[in-house]
């Protein structure tokens, strides 16, 4: 962890500094690492929090004398290890936001630095309802997986009123611009801390930041704007999705309350298990039982993929572990870019039960010489055992 910057000099203060020379040095730097002025500028902000924590010890006359005393031990549980703003500047207890609202006088909230940010939540618009997310789920084949698929979902979901088109309201006129909040959706909020009075603004309990209030609520709707209803959608799912991959429809969700943002609709993909083939990211692997004649013979076998079977050759004295590469035949990258190869995993298949004419067959076999494994065999199936464990 990083050594803490002395707090006068992230200041930039002499030690005998009074109280205005620090307010004023404080609203300096924050005025110069202020986030608005310093867009995605992670070190800025990083400073802006870091003078944030320096004026909260230095700003208070006890934090401050603590500090002179005993340095940042003496007000370990004051700043910016955990305090009574809970986890401390710069740490994840502690946002931008909370900030601005805790040295709201210092400059008037976000945006009170000449300007910065639109002129600060003074200006900020209503804000509109949102519609919660609806979720779903999809099952596939892999073929659907590798060709893509079309799937219809009938979903029981809010939808807006077509009696008031969405306002909430009874006729024309019906709403109104919120008498608490004057229409801005947020009111000012007066609160004690250990810096004295603090203010900061939070969402009308009127209009619940709409910053309009019903006149006369829908008679359909009771002034929500939706009912419950249903719709069609359909969902073009992408070739290369797997399982518990989610997808999202923007705007398919449930609709918000007075002509609000409609939620989101979340797919979850669900693959069936394929009774050959089993996927590996964007290959595919087949298990391959070869009977001893053809392993030791040669000859064709079919193999499945996920649209048709092939034939592939089997050379002479194949040997059970070797793996085919069939490039091309598994899934496609769901980015578009290429497809996965179809593993031919190669087994030999020994039979559990023979008859006697084939077991006196294979006793004959048995001592020939081309049918007891030599040493470069031995040293192959070694090494292919050994790189299990690699």
């Amino acid at each position: 962890m990083a050594e803490k910057r002395d707090y006068y000099e992230v200041l930039g203060v002499s030690k005998d500094a009074t109280a205005d020379q620090i307010k004023k040095a404080y609203r300096k730097k924050a005025i110069e690492f202020h986030p608005d002025k310093n867009p995605g500028d992670k070190v800025a902000e990083e400073k802006f929090k870091e003078a944030a924590e320096a004026y909260d010890v230095l700003g208070d006359a006890d934090k401050r004398a603590r500090y002179d005393q005993f340095g940042h031990a003496g007000v370990s549980g004051a700043a910016g290890n955990g305090g009574p703003f809970g986890g401390g500047f710069g740490g994840e207890g502690m946002s931008m936001d909370d900030i601005f609202s805790m040295f709201g006088d210092v400059f008037g909230g976000r945006g009170g630095f000449g300007g910065f940010g639109g002129g600060g939540h003074s200006g900020a618009k209503p804000r509109p309802y949102r519609g919660s997310d609806l979720r779903v789920k999809v099952k596939l084949t892999l073929k659907e997986v590798a060709t893509g698929a079309e799937k219809k979902f009938k979903l029981k979901k809010y939808v807006t009123c077509e009696h008031c088109h969405g306002s909430g309201g009874e006729g024309a006129n019906s709403l109104e611009t919120c008498p608490t909040c004057h229409g801005s959706g947020t009111v000012i909020r007066n609160q004690q801390t250990i810096l004295g009075t603090m203010q900061s603004r939070v969402s009308c309990p009127t209009c619940h930041g709409q910053g309009k209030v019903i006149k006369n609520k829908c008679k359909v709707c009771g002034g929500d704007g939706i009912v419950h209803g249903e719709e069609v959608i359909n969902v073009n799912i992408p070739a290369g999705v797997s399982d518990g991959m989610h997808l999202s429809m923007n705007g398919k969700g449930n609709a918000g309350k007075r002509n609000g943002i409609p939620g989101d609709l979340l797919i979850l993909v669900e693959e069936e298990q394929h009774p050959d083939l089993i996927r590996d990211e964007n290959d595919l692997i087949y298990n391959l039982l070869l009977s001893f004649p053809t392993a030791a013979l040669g000859g064709a076998v079919e193999i499945p993929t996920v649209d048709s079977k092939v034939k592939v050759k089997i050379d002479a004295g194949t040997q059970p572990g070797k793996v085919l590469r069939l490039r091309g035949k598994g899934l496609p990258s769901v980015n578009g870019y290429g497809k996965g190869d179809l593993l031919v995993n190669v087994s030999i298949y020994v039979p559990e039960t023979l008859t006697k004419e084939e077991k006196s067959a294979l006793e004959k076999l048995e001592t020939a010489d081309n049918f007891k494994p030599n040493a470069s065999v031995k040293e192959k199936i070694f090494k292919k055992f050994k790189s299990f464990f690699d």
